[in-house]
């Protein structure tokens, strides 16, 4: 039986907005706001994964569950391993999903569609695309676009490339990748144990790794792409969708 644990990874040392796990949001951090949207989603355990010790102590006092990991630590993808071998030391849980810490309209039910991609065994990892709506966004450097197709009766598609420049060619529908991940748990370990790839090296994206090392990405298609928090304009705009 398929068993998700999902893991935010968290950390203050962003570049463009310091300390922003713990902005407040109409009244709550949004690292709680995360952590909540998780935990109504009900499909596992819900943890964050933080570098930080004040986030720890944001998440306990919301009644949450904390690790406390290497603050030197590369990337949330080995974050979120760490705090995965601290918390299910003995494999009880065969997929890890990586949950953006910065995401905190995120609806609990996208959760369900990384899962989608996750039945059987045709993946090595699950994720999200959602459908380009404008030429800003197929334009942005900041948007990830994936090629994938999918066919009339697919729920998921699997991930031929990912690139910051709008792609595939021609016409037809271009996907903005979501950065929400499910690994199976030996993909994830073997993920973190790699070295950066050249192509990873080249877009700045991690995601290119376990292309290039052979593993298979399933993408399950969601209505419209999540926001992330980057900057103070970001962070405005989460709040008045919480209405503050």
């Amino acid at each position: 039986m398929v068993s998700p644990l999902v893991i935010i990874p968290a950390r203050m040392a962003s570049t463009r907005l310091p300390g922003k796990p713990l902005a407040d949001i109409a009244g709550k951090p949004m690292i709680v706001r995360v952590m909540e949207a998780a935990m109504k989603a009900d499909i596992g355990p819900v943890a964050v994964a933080a570098a930080d010790q004040a986030i720890c102590d944001i998440i306990l006092h919301a009644g949450g569950t904390a690790i406390l990991t290497d603050p030197n630590l590369p990337s949330g993808s080995d974050r979120v391993w760490q705090a995965a071998e601290k918390l299910d030391a003995d494999g009880h849980h065969d997929i890890i999903i990586n949950l953006q810490g910065d995401l905190p309209t995120f609806p609990p039910e996208h959760l369900h569609a990384v899962m989608r991609a996750m039945q059987g065994a045709s993946f090595d990892v699950g994720t999200l695309v959602a459908p380009v709506s404008s030429e800003e966004e197929k334009e942005a450097e900041s948007v990830v676009k994936v090629a994938c197709h999918f066919s009339s009766a697919a729920d998921c598609a699997p991930a031929l490339y990912f690139s910051r420049n709008a792609i595939p060619w021609g016409e037809g529908p271009i996907w903005h990748h979501v950065g929400v991940y499910g690994w199976r748990r030996n993909a994830l370990k073997k993920f973190v144990s790699l070295p950066e790839s050249g192509l990873e090296k080249r877009e700045k994206l991690e995601q290119l790794r376990a292309l290039e090392a052979g593993m298979r990405i399933g993408c399950a298609q969601i209505a419209s792409a999540p926001f992330g928090v980057d900057t103070p304009a970001d962070l405005e705009r989460a709040r008045q969708a919480f209405g503050a």
